[in-house]
């Protein structure tokens, strides 16, 4: 049988090492031999001896804050020996290695899988207050291993060495040491012209020390902190947000 279908940039890849790898650029590879975190229902196909455990947004703490956010991560355990490949809707796939010391915000709905050794979070997105029903939370990651990041289209990442802004639906990651803020576009003098407005309501600001991944897509407000549904819930200053988001 003959086909251009297998040629060599079709066929499997292999590694000598276990652990999360680009199959291509919109399939993701663990060659597993213990176990990693995924987003579920993201798994396309798997060889070997391999066992999955859905586990909400992980852990209780998560699950409650979920709820009342609408951010987090719907995850699975994937354990065992064998091949793992996953993806999101054809979304290019990117991998981060996190060092001891890197944390790293998410949006949720751009987090693939990762390795068990990382800690994961939600939590309140800096100077967000209630401008934007883009959300008010994110993901946030720390420790030392590998994440897998989706992004619709081949992203930006910019350093912020100045003021940076971007569209907080097209924001899909950045360092969790940046000062963030929201502003309302008008006095950036973009409100209107002629009539018209620009569309973009809302502006995220970025200060400090570090980078911002921007996709050249921007998506519906699900991201942040899930479509915007639950804010009024988090409009006091105590009470259960309060404890449950605090640092």
């Amino acid at each position: 049988m003959r086909s251009d279908l297998f040629s060599a940039e079709n066929l499997e890849k292999e590694h000598s090492q276990p652990g999360l790898r680009l199959q291509n650029s919109k399939l993701l590879k663990a060659e597993l031999n213990g176990e990693f975190m995924a987003r579920t229902g993201s798994m396309v196909a798997y060889q070997g001896q391999v066992t999955f455990e859905a586990l909400g947004s992980g852990g209780l703490g998560k699950f409650l804050k979920q709820k009342l956010t609408g951010e987090g991560v719907p995850l699975m355990r994937v354990r065992g020996n064998g091949d793992v490949f996953l993806a999101e809707n054809a979304a290019d796939i990117h991998l981060i290695d996190l060092e001891p010391g890197d944390a790293l915000s998410i949006n949720g709905a751009n987090v693939l899988a990762f390795d068990s050794s990382l800690k994961y979070d939600i939590k309140m997105v800096g100077g967000a207050g209630m401008m934007s029903n883009a959300g008010l939370f994110n993901c946030v990651f720390s420790g030392h291993g590998r994440i897998a990041v989706t992004t619709k289209g081949t992203p930006v990442v910019l350093n912020v060495d100045q003021p940076t802004f971007v569209d907080p639906q097209a924001a899909i990651a950045w360092s969790a040491s940046l000062q963030t803020g929201f502003h309302k576009a008008e006095q950036f003098n973009l409100g209107t012209l002629l009539g018209r407005t620009t569309g973009e309501r809302f502006t995220m600001s970025f200060a400090g020390q570090g980078f911002v991944i921007v996709q050249p897509s921007e998506e519906p407000p699900a991201g942040l902190a899930g479509a915007g549904g639950k804010k009024e819930s988090s409009s006091g200053g105590g009470g259960i947000l309060s404890d449950l988001f605090d640092d």
